[in-house]
Order: structure tokens, then sequence, then C-alpha cells
């Protein structure tokens, strides 16, 4: 093979390999995932929020349940006293009052078990809502986590070929041109090589001024010229 034919399929070779791994690096699925992980973390936000909101509101409704469940059983002992109490006068009717006072405490915890009750089942509705609002979100993430690993991989062993097959191109080139090849595409990047598309270095875009055309075009056979802007060899 020819060894502009060689610098031509190098460039090709070099040129696709950079269009692989960009698209390795930019999968429509990796743009859906960083959208839906935005999504994720703003209803965690809000989900931290109403939790916070209703923790307090739980545990005042505990414990108001706690403290009825406490009064309703001296409520318990104090009636079963009075049913077998074999005390005076005076001890039946302290403990009577005391068991008024009791189911007193007793239904003023019951009405604040209650209220707060009343006050929490919105603040769990929101915390349920907000969930049940990420779940097919947490479900999805983890289909675009599985699909971009999948592609990947496949990119991954696609990039190794074309690697593989670029390196076989670049040994077979002459050292002369190699050196020339590699210090363009140190310099620029992607390629060390382009074409010259309607007066125009087509790895810059940059059309070369008339006299650099003329000289182009009248190259000597196996010769080549650099890119006046780029420093790509020029291949004719």
């Amino acid at each position: 093979m020819e060894q502009f034919d060689v610098l031509r399929a190098l460039n090709d070779a070099d040129r696709w390999i950079e269009r692989v791994i960009a698209q390795r690096e930019h999968l429509p699925e990796l743009d859906e995932l960083a959208t839906l992980e935005g999504e994720l973390r703003s209803l965690l936000v809000a989900l931290q929020d109403a939790q916070n909101a209703a923790a307090p509101v739980r545990a005042a409704y505990l414990a108001a349940q706690e403290t009825a469940k406490k009064h309703l059983t001296r409520v318990s002992d104090l009636e079963r006293a009075l049913a077998t109490s074999t005390g005076s006068a005076r001890e039946l009717s302290a403990m009577q009052h005391e068991l008024e006072q009791v189911r007193e405490r007793v239904a003023a915890a019951e009405d604040e078990e209650l209220n707060r009750l009343l006050e929490l089942e919105p603040l769990d509705d929101s915390v349920a809502a907000i969930k049940a609002r990420a779940q097919p979100g947490v479900a999805r993430r983890v289909e675009l986590q599985v699909a971009a690993a999948q592609l990947r991989a496949t990119l991954d062993e696609e990039i190794a070929a074309l690697r593989e097959s670029r390196a076989e191109l670049a040994h077979s080139l002459e050292p002369q041109w190699r050196q020339r090849y590699d210090a363009a595409m140190a310099r620029v990047g992607i390629s060390g090589a382009a074409t010259v598309d309607a007066g125009r270095c087509d790895g810059c875009r940059i059309a070369l001024s008339p006299l650099d055309y003329d000289r182009f075009r009248h190259l000597a056979p196996g010769v080549a010229m650099d890119c006046p802007e780029c420093g790509r060899l020029l291949l004719p």
C-alpha cells in the first residue's frame, strides 16, 4: 500500500475512533440518566422535608397515645379497687375523686391523640405521594444504568478493535511519515492528517490562501505539505 494510502486509512481510523469515543461518552441513555438523577435528587429533598415535618407530629401523637394508655390503666385499677374495697367512706370518696380526675385526663389525652392523628395523616399522605412519584424514576434509573453499561461495553470492544487495526496501519508507515503524522496529531488531537475540500483543510475547516492552495496543487509526487493553520499533513 502506498504511504499516502496508509496515511488516509490511518487518518480515517483515528477520526472513527474519536467518533466512537464521543458516542460512548454522549449516549442518549446517559443524558436521560443525568436528567432523571436531578429529578430524583429533588424528590429526595422533598421527601426529607416531608418526613421532617411529620416527625414531631408523630412524636406528639405517640406521646398522647402512651399518656392515654397510662391513664386508662389507672382507671381500670381504680374501678377494680372501688368494686372490691372495704375501706372507709373517706377512702372510697378519695378514690372516686381520683377516678373522675383520671377519666378527665383520659379524655384530654384521647382528644390530643385524635388531633395529632388528624394533623399527621396529611403529612403521611405527602410522604407516601412523594415515594409513589419516585418509584417509576428509581426503576427507570436501574434500566438506564444497565442499558448504558451494556452499550459502553460494546463500544469499548469496538474501540479496542479499531485501535488494534490502527496500530497495524501506523506500523506500516515509514518512520518519517509516522513522525510527522504523530507530531501533528499531538498538536491538534483526533488525527494528524487532512484532505483539502474546496480549498479548505477538512481538519480545521480554514481556507488555504491562494498561494498555499496553488503550492498544494503543484506538490511533487510523494511530497506533502502541512496545513498553515493547524499543522496537519495535507494529503493529495
